[in-house]
Protein backbone atom coordinates (compact mmCIF):
# COMPACT_ATOMS: atom_id res chain seq x y z
CA UNK A 1 0.00 0.00 0.00
CA UNK A 2 1.13 3.46 -1.15
CA UNK A 3 1.99 5.81 1.56
CA UNK A 4 -1.00 8.16 0.67
CA UNK A 5 -3.14 5.58 -0.42
CA UNK A 6 -2.31 4.59 3.24
CA UNK A 7 -3.14 8.00 5.07
CA UNK A 8 -6.36 8.87 2.96
CA UNK A 9 -8.12 5.02 3.88
CA UNK A 10 -6.84 4.51 7.16
CA UNK A 11 -10.01 4.40 9.21
CA UNK A 12 -10.39 4.07 13.16
CA UNK A 13 -12.28 -0.06 13.40
CA UNK A 14 -15.63 0.15 15.20
CA UNK A 15 -14.68 -3.75 15.85
CA UNK A 16 -11.39 -5.79 16.00
CA UNK A 17 -11.23 -9.73 15.83
CA UNK A 18 -8.49 -12.45 15.66
CA UNK A 19 -6.13 -12.83 14.06
CA UNK A 20 -4.05 -10.20 15.86
CA UNK A 21 -1.08 -9.24 14.15
CA UNK A 22 1.99 -11.40 13.96
CA UNK A 23 5.14 -10.94 15.87
CA UNK A 24 6.77 -9.95 12.67
CA UNK A 25 3.74 -7.73 11.73
CA UNK A 26 4.22 -6.28 15.64
CA UNK A 27 7.93 -5.74 15.33
CA UNK A 28 7.03 -3.76 11.87
CA UNK A 29 4.37 -1.44 13.46
CA UNK A 30 7.25 -0.70 16.82
CA UNK A 31 9.88 0.16 13.85
CA UNK A 32 7.65 2.40 12.38
CA UNK A 33 6.50 4.18 15.85
CA UNK A 34 10.50 4.33 16.47
CA UNK A 35 10.21 6.74 13.09
CA UNK A 36 8.29 9.43 14.47
CA UNK A 37 9.13 13.38 13.73
CA UNK A 38 11.05 14.20 17.38
CA UNK A 39 12.24 17.50 18.11
CA UNK A 40 15.45 17.16 20.01
CA UNK A 41 15.68 13.56 19.27
CA UNK A 42 14.42 12.95 22.78
CA UNK A 43 12.46 9.85 22.04
CA UNK A 44 9.90 10.32 25.18
CA UNK A 45 7.36 7.64 23.74
CA UNK A 46 6.98 4.29 25.75
CA UNK A 47 5.63 1.46 23.67
CA UNK A 48 4.97 -1.58 25.08
CA UNK A 49 3.03 -4.95 23.70
CA UNK A 50 0.82 -5.80 26.58
CA UNK A 51 0.68 -9.72 27.22
CA UNK A 52 -2.52 -11.12 29.20
CA UNK A 53 -1.37 -10.79 32.68
CA UNK A 54 -0.47 -7.35 31.78
CA UNK A 55 -3.95 -6.57 30.44
CA UNK A 56 -5.63 -7.95 33.35
CA UNK A 57 -3.28 -5.89 35.44
CA UNK A 58 -4.37 -3.03 33.38
CA UNK A 59 -8.33 -3.77 33.87
CA UNK A 60 -7.95 -4.41 37.89
CA UNK A 61 -6.36 -0.75 38.15
CA UNK A 62 -8.76 0.89 35.70
CA UNK A 63 -11.99 -1.20 37.52
CA UNK A 64 -10.05 0.24 41.04
CA UNK A 65 -9.57 3.82 39.42
CA UNK A 66 -13.06 3.83 38.08
CA UNK A 67 -14.58 2.65 41.61
CA UNK A 68 -13.04 5.62 43.18
CA UNK A 69 -14.30 8.28 40.85
CA UNK A 70 -17.94 6.60 40.93
CA UNK A 71 -18.80 4.86 43.97
CA UNK A 72 -21.74 4.50 42.79
CA UNK A 73 -20.95 2.61 39.25
CA UNK A 74 -23.40 0.11 38.72
CA UNK A 75 -21.83 -3.58 38.41
CA UNK A 76 -22.12 -3.91 34.76
CA UNK A 77 -20.58 -0.66 34.40
CA UNK A 78 -17.66 -2.11 36.42
CA UNK A 79 -17.12 -4.96 34.80
CA UNK A 80 -16.84 -3.31 31.55
CA UNK A 81 -14.02 -1.38 32.90
CA UNK A 82 -12.07 -4.07 33.75
CA UNK A 83 -12.72 -6.17 30.34
CA UNK A 84 -12.74 -3.66 27.63
CA UNK A 85 -8.42 -4.10 28.09
CA UNK A 86 -9.17 -7.82 26.97
CA UNK A 87 -11.92 -7.62 23.95
CA UNK A 88 -9.17 -6.72 21.08
CA UNK A 89 -6.33 -9.41 19.84
CA UNK A 90 -3.82 -7.29 20.89
CA UNK A 91 -3.29 -4.22 23.24
CA UNK A 92 -0.58 -1.77 22.90
CA UNK A 93 0.00 0.94 25.16
CA UNK A 94 2.04 3.98 24.09
CA UNK A 95 3.16 6.20 27.17
CA UNK A 96 4.85 9.84 27.29
CA UNK A 97 8.30 10.56 29.85
CA UNK A 98 8.64 14.41 29.55
CA UNK A 99 12.19 15.06 29.65
CA UNK A 100 12.13 18.18 31.93
CA UNK A 101 15.85 18.55 31.80
CA UNK A 102 15.51 19.17 27.89
CA UNK A 103 14.37 23.04 27.96
CA UNK A 104 14.40 23.35 24.71
CA UNK A 105 11.79 20.94 23.79
CA UNK A 106 8.52 21.72 25.36
CA UNK A 107 6.37 19.21 27.37
CA UNK A 108 3.62 19.74 24.35
CA UNK A 109 6.11 18.74 22.05
CA UNK A 110 7.44 16.18 23.31
CA UNK A 111 3.55 14.69 23.67
CA UNK A 112 3.40 15.23 20.08
CA UNK A 113 6.17 13.28 19.42
CA UNK A 114 4.52 10.31 20.92
CA UNK A 115 1.04 11.34 19.66
CA UNK A 116 2.95 10.86 15.82
CA UNK A 117 4.74 7.42 17.00
CA UNK A 118 0.97 6.40 17.58
CA UNK A 119 -0.19 7.38 14.10
CA UNK A 120 2.72 6.14 12.35
CA UNK A 121 2.19 2.68 14.61
CA UNK A 122 -1.55 3.21 13.12
CA UNK A 123 -0.52 3.71 9.76
CA UNK A 124 1.82 0.79 9.64
CA UNK A 125 -1.11 -1.59 11.27
CA UNK A 126 -3.68 -0.14 7.94
CA UNK A 127 -0.84 -0.85 5.29
CA UNK A 128 -0.10 -4.77 7.16
CA UNK A 129 -4.06 -5.27 7.12
CA UNK A 130 -4.89 -4.46 11.01
CA UNK A 131 -7.60 -2.19 12.54
CA UNK A 132 -6.32 -0.39 15.01
CA UNK A 133 -8.42 1.53 17.54
CA UNK A 134 -6.95 4.44 19.53
CA UNK A 135 -8.15 4.88 22.72
CA UNK A 136 -7.81 6.67 26.38
CA UNK A 137 -10.66 7.24 28.67
CA UNK A 138 -10.56 8.80 31.83
CA UNK A 139 -8.83 6.19 33.20
CA UNK A 140 -5.55 6.71 31.54
CA UNK A 141 -5.19 9.97 33.49
CA UNK A 142 -4.99 7.58 37.04
CA UNK A 143 -1.81 7.38 38.47
CA UNK A 144 -2.56 3.43 39.32
CA UNK A 145 -3.67 2.96 35.98
CA UNK A 146 -0.30 4.88 34.65
CA UNK A 147 1.61 2.51 36.93
CA UNK A 148 -0.11 -0.65 35.77
CA UNK A 149 1.81 -0.24 32.52
CA UNK A 150 4.70 1.23 33.98
CA UNK A 151 4.93 4.49 34.07
CA UNK A 152 4.97 7.46 36.55
CA UNK A 153 2.03 9.36 38.13
CA UNK A 154 3.72 12.37 36.01
CA UNK A 155 4.19 10.80 32.96
CA UNK A 156 1.52 10.48 30.10
CA UNK A 157 -0.98 7.57 28.67
CA UNK A 158 -0.87 8.38 25.60
CA UNK A 159 -2.30 5.72 23.86
CA UNK A 160 -4.49 2.36 24.57
CA UNK A 161 -4.45 0.58 21.39
CA UNK A 162 -6.39 -2.06 20.29
CA UNK A 163 -4.81 -4.27 16.96
CA UNK A 164 -6.99 -6.71 15.05
CA UNK A 165 -8.75 -7.78 12.31
CA UNK A 166 -11.73 -5.50 11.05
CA UNK A 167 -14.91 -7.05 11.85
CA UNK A 168 -16.97 -5.50 9.44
Amino acid sequence: MELIEAIMSRTSAARLREPGPSAAHLEVMLAAADRAPDHGRLKPWRVQVLDQAARNRLGEAALAARRRRDPQAPEDALRMEREKYLRSPCLVVVGCVIRRDQPKVPEVEQLLAAGAAVQNLCLAAHALGYGAMWKTGPAAYEPEVKQAVGLAPQDHLVAILHLGTRDH
